[in-house]
């Protein structure tokens, strides 16, 4: 089964093989990583897909880890979405290819690409709001919120953390059981694709209302 494990660690050269060695020897066998956050303080947050051997307890993974300088283990989980990490461009790629769904297409993607449990989009009416578009392990009814900028929100559940994307008349709100809380650079890059994913379909609906054949 594969695991996430999410570390912060000295942005300096040598520092992402120390943790890979330390992995290794714990029993762990690393197969793909992703930087999330670079910050000014000298620190990287990476988050490291990796297989662990049978027998081994993930405890052994995080404890390796730690005793490193300057590392720590912000999380770690097992990982349903399978071996590899889906990364931006691969969803920009998706939704450009369907711009009469982007929306749709870049929802279905959030779980893979941003390690989230699920996420929905909801639409304000006159009667409230309503959830027009949901993933697979959503729940049936979620907030609404009114924001004007991507942000992490509050939840009633001490075990979820929450963010939410406004867009227009519509919010996206994505969740994650047991963490990690969303990080800066990730609320950036969600609100960036669902900017996007507007403008796609925007450039799609006018083409099409030109007659453009293409469209």
């Amino acid at each position: 089964m594969p695991y996430l494990l999410r570390v912060e660690l000295p942005d300096v050269p040598g520092s992402l093989g120390r943790v890979a060695t330390a992995i290794g020897e714990a029993g762990g066998d690393i197969e793909a990583i992703e930087i999330v956050e670079k910050t000014a303080e000298g620190t990287a947050v990476d988050d490291v897909l990796l297989e662990i051997a049978p027998g081994t307890m993930p405890d052994s993974i995080v404890s390796a880890c730690s005793q490193l300088d300057g590392v720590r283990v912000v999380w770690i989980n097992r990982y349903a979405a399978g071996g590899n990490l889906f990364l931006d461009l691969e969803v920009v790629e998706e939704i450009t290819a369907h711009p009469e769904e982007a929306h749709h297409r870049l929802l279905g993607l959030m779980p893979v690409s941003f390690r989230v449990d699920w996420g929905v989009r909801l639409r304000q009416t006159p009667d409230g709001p309503v959830i027009v578009d949901r993933t697979e392990a959503a729940p049936d009814q979620v907030d609404w919120a009114d924001l004007d900028h991507p942000a992490r929100l509050e939840a009633a559940d001490d075990n979820l953390v929450l963010c939410g994307v406004p867009v227009g008349a519509e919010l996206y709100v994505v969740g994650r059981r047991g963490g990690p809380e969303f990080l800066d650079s990730e609320l950036a890059r969600i609100g960036h694709l669902v900017n996007l994913a507007t403008s796609i379909t925007q450039a799609a609906q006018a083409a099409q209302a030109l007659g453009d054949p293409k469209a």
